[in-house]
């Protein structure tokens, strides 16, 4: 039995259904996250999670406890919002201390809870101040610290980090990432930011329109996504046309060029599908382990830095590859045609 179910949750606002029919089963101890753009159903989710809103159907438990239809401070889970939410007349050792002074805990367990939270994220001397007094991401950890003080079975972030600079995000998140695995508490975590969810998650739910697009660990999300959508939305990903020559041998014609990816591709040939590659996985040359070489002009190039994305013509199609800058080697001329190669094997074909 997991520690976390979700089983058949579906929302309804009035006739628009939000969440269609969610199935998750989380481990103890997972972090997992929702991923997907505005609108997609992963905050309604979390939310009747936390039991700020009902499910229309379905079923939600807790360590084996149904806890579909109890108020939010009877089913042990632990908030943090977007906005912080802390109370500005409070000082930070209150805020951290408020929901177990709710609970009516003793003073002198308050007291050595909220100076463990502290020192826990790294603020163990500010307890006196109060919050206009921090900076953004030291009270995304104030409000961290107060959603673990009462330790909580199942802590849920709903985008915590989206109103933080970007130095600041990368720094939370990793410390986020960090007091988890060291309390070993079960967590879910709302962002619209794929790199957030990549680095992050043990497993990831993408989501669109209200479904679960696919659930995985980030390595299957990134390198084997199952759907169209999931393809696009996570990371870059070039996406070709091509048409069908061979289909038991997997030969297709990609810009007026043969290409055979070794397996089997249904339908007639002369179908036209869709062949998905990211840009890390085309090189420039001929490289070892690169069984399709095929020749291409450079139509653009642009420079981001450490990395320069070229893009090269097959035909009508436009293909992204990504070289290191380097200062000892030129990059090619637009215009000049160049073999560029890539596996077989990191081809996906996608259904439309």
């Amino acid at each position: 039995m997991a520690f976390l179910e979700l089983e058949h949750l579906r929302k309804f606002y009035g006739e628009n259904e939000v969440v269609k029919d969610f199935n998750l089963h989380v481990e103890q101890g997972e972090f997992i996250s929702f991923l997907g753009p505005s609108g997609c159903g992963k905050t309604t989710t979390l939310r009747m999670v936390a039991g700020f809103e009902t499910p229309t159907e379905g079923v939600i438990r807790i360590d084996g406890r149904d806890v579909s239809r109890l108020r939010p401070n009877a089913r042990d889970i632990g908030m943090v919002f977007q906005a912080y939410a802390l109370f500005p007349n409070m000082t930070v050792a209150r805020n951290v201390g408020f929901g177990m002074k709710v609970a009516r805990r003793p003073k002198a367990e308050i007291e050595a809870r909220v100076a463990e939270m502290l020192r826990l994220i790294g603020l163990p001397d500010l307890g006196e101040r109060y919050p206009f007094q921090l900076s953004g991401g030291q009270q995304q950890r104030v409000a961290l610290a107060r959603a673990l003080a009462a330790r909580p079975k199942v802590l849920l972030l709903d985008e915590p980090l989206s109103a933080l600079d970007a130095k600041i995000r990368v720094s939370l998140r990793e410390e986020i990432r960090a007091i988890q695995k060291s309390l070993g508490i079960t967590t879910i975590y709302v962002t619209h930011d794929q790199e957030e969810a990549l680095s992050m998650s043990d497993r990831i739910v993408v989501m669109n329109a209200g479904v679960a697009e696919q659930i995985g660990d980030p390595f299957a999300i990134y390198g084997r996504p199952a759907t169209r959508f999931v393809a696009n939305f996570v990371g870059q990903l070039n996406t070709l046309r091509a048409r069908l020559v061979d289909p038991a041998a997997g030969t297709v014609d990609l810009g007026g060029q043969p290409v055979t990816l070794g397996r089997p591709i249904p339908g007639p040939a002369g179908r036209e599908v869709s062949l998905a590659i990211r840009p890390e996985a085309v090189a420039l040359g001929a490289l070892p382990g690169n069984d399709v070489t095929i020749e291409a002009p450079v139509r653009e190039m642009n420079f981001l830095g450490s990395v320069i994305r070229i893009k090269a013509g097959l035909g009508a199609e436009l293909v992204s590859l990504d070289l290191f800058n380097n200062a000892a080697t030129r990059p090619p001329e637009v215009g000049a045609t160049v073999p560029i190669s890539f596996a077989a094997a990191d081809v996906l074909v996608i259904e439309d």
